[in-house]
């Protein structure tokens, strides 16, 4: 049975710098935004977030795509961590009983809720039809697609600000193991070496 290599189900040809070059003449730039616990904001804060972020679509003069990517949390280390620290307490006082308190709250809410690390990222596109017959040389469509999508990331960026969301753009290590807890969903490692992004069969490796 002939192995069909991973990479010709996925349209990414390759990553320079910060860009990935698609197939079909297409390119984009993905940005990770901090997120924002919205329910801990006051009323006025909610509504200041919501008409900026309104803002942000209705300024936009090219297509985003949002991704939210959840991984559950395993936080039992933690609560072992507040364990041993209430241990190190030897009197009963006020502290000890907060610590007691918050353990108990923790170790509550890992019961009867999921723990999830949420994060954020905007992909912006760029296809070779927005530079015209320039785009068709493979050094012009680099270039070009750098320049186009980092113009439209500072666009971005200062809508953001606007949302008191800090934001940075993927650069190529980041991306690599973003795409590849993409396709490997339940992956815990990373890729460290960009010679295994190119392997004909990617794999998680084997834990011992």
């Amino acid at each position: 049975m002939t192995k069909t290599a991973t990479q010709k189900f996925i349209e990414i040809q390759n990553i320079q710098d910060d860009v990935v070059i698609l197939s079909g003449g297409n390119a984009c730039l993905v940005i990770e935004v901090q997120t924002a616990n919205f329910t801990l904001l006051s009323k006025e804060e909610q509504d200041a977030k919501i008409f900026s972020y309104a803002s942000l679509l209705n300024s936009l003069s090219f297509p985003i795509q949002i991704l939210v990517k959840n991984k559950r949390v395993d936080i039992s280390s933690y609560v072992k961590l507040l364990e041993t620290e209430i241990q190190k307490q030897n009197a009963e006082t006020k502290k000890k009983n907060y610590m007691k308190q918050y353990k108990d709250y923790v170790s509550e809410l890992v019961k009867t809720s999921t723990v999830l690390d949420k994060k954020f990222y905007i992909a912006i596109s760029y296809s070779y039809l927005e530079a015209g017959a320039l785009a068709f040389a493979k050094q012009d469509f680099i270039a070009l697609a750098k320049e186009t999508l980092h113009t439209k990331a500072n666009s971005l960026y200062a809508q953001l600000a606007r949302l008191n969301l800090r934001a940075k753009t993927l650069q190529k290590e980041e991306l690599i193991n973003l795409f590849y807890a993409v396709f490997n969903a339940g992956a815990e490692q990373e890729i460290r070496n960009e010679a295994d992004i190119k392997a004909p069969v990617v794999s998680t490796l084997k834990t011992i």
